[in-house]
């Protein structure tokens, strides 16, 4: 059976992105499947990085995190998707989507793609959001106020928690202002009556290694830090022996902020899912909840090289880059 020619992103060596042409099966839906067009994809930036980083000939990748498209073909068995429909899913940086059902979610009518695909990034943090053992008014603090820090941020103060942003570089503070923090600042305010000891929650999205030191020696007794942020790499000539003391004095719950702890479907006694929380996620977005107005710049996807390394060099303007495929 012939196939139809299709684009997406590929990373065919160590920091070297290509768009290239590749091929779209059609072969028969199964039955619980459902197909389309790609409208818009959401670059994860670290975890993307990372790989591209890592990437050699013998092992080219196909990156992608989120996307979101529109439904034109469905199996036989699935009846609440029709073609025409937009749906959201983890699919890659292709011009084509092809997923199980369960895989999927209807994007709310009205809700642009390319502010649909965040709800993928908001799910990072929405899983520390769903273990933790803080609860509203409890006061928290988010370090790293990146992307996924970003929304990490707003999720929590729009629970009705007290929530303080951490990151040394002002930009992105600047991008909070107005969104209902108690404040931003540089650093974790060691010291400060306000916060010392008074802390439930440190939600490290930095991955650096001090912003972890600083949180255990930040949060009240019992309190926990939740390691978000990936260590992609040592940034400084920290101890073990400085964060197992403070842990140990501190009583500090220091954990993963492993958000595939939660599972990916509904499952009996066990509360969340992934999918479930990427549902209400999209609501949060189409509402209003969350703004996702002014984080990022879309891009074409033929200019992915150029996207990744503004990102990989850090002179990207905006926090993402969204990949339009509606004119591919």
């Amino acid at each position: 059976m012939s196939a139809a020619q299709a684009q997406r992103v590929a990373f065919t060596d160590k920091d070297k992105v290509e768009f290239i042409q590749c091929e779209r099966p059609n072969q028969p839906l199964e039955p619980n499947e459902v197909a389309g067009r790609t409208l818009c994809t959401l670059i994860s930036a670290g975890t993307e990085l990372a790989t591209l980083a890592k990437t050699t000939p013998e092992a080219p990748c196909f990156p992608g995190y989120a996307a979101v498209f529109e439904v034109e073909s469905v199996g036989q068995s699935v009846n609440d998707l029709k073609p025409g429909d937009v749906a959201f899913s983890m699919g890659g940086h292709r011009s084509f989507q092809r997923h199980n059902r369960q895989d999927v979610l209807p994007v709310p009518k009205g809700l642009a793609p390319e502010q649909a695909v965040f709800a993928r990034l908001m799910n990072v943090t929405w899983s520390t959001l769903v273990t933790t053992t803080a609860r509203p008014p409890a006061k928290v603090i988010v370090t790293g106020l990146g992307l996924v820090g970003h929304l990490g941020a707003k999720i929590f103060a729009s629970c009705g928690y007290e929530v303080l942003g951490v990151d040394p570089v002002a930009a992105r503070g600047e991008l909070l202002q107005g969104t209902g923090l108690r404040g931003i600042v540089p650093a974790v305010p060691l010291g400060d009556p306000e916060w010392q000891d008074q802390v439930d929650l440190v939600v490290d999205c930095s991955g650096h290694e001090k912003a972890v030191l600083d949180g255990c020696k930040i949060v009240r007794k019992r309190g926990e830090v939740v390691c978000v942020g990936a260590p992609w790499k040592r940034y400084t000539e920290i101890y073990a022996h400085d964060l197992i003391h403070a842990v140990f004095h501190k009583y500090v719950v220091l954990r993963s902020g492993w958000e595939w702890e939660v599972p990916h479907q509904p499952v009996n006694f066990v509360k969340n899912s992934l999918f479930g929380d990427m549902a209400g996620a999209l609501k949060w977005i189409e509402a209003g909840r969350i703004k996702i107005d002014g984080l990022y710049e879309l891009r074409a996807p033929k200019d992915a090289p150029a996207a990744y390394e503004s990102l990989r060099k850090q002179t990207c303007p905006k926090l993402a880059i969204v990949f339009d495929w509606r004119k591919v």
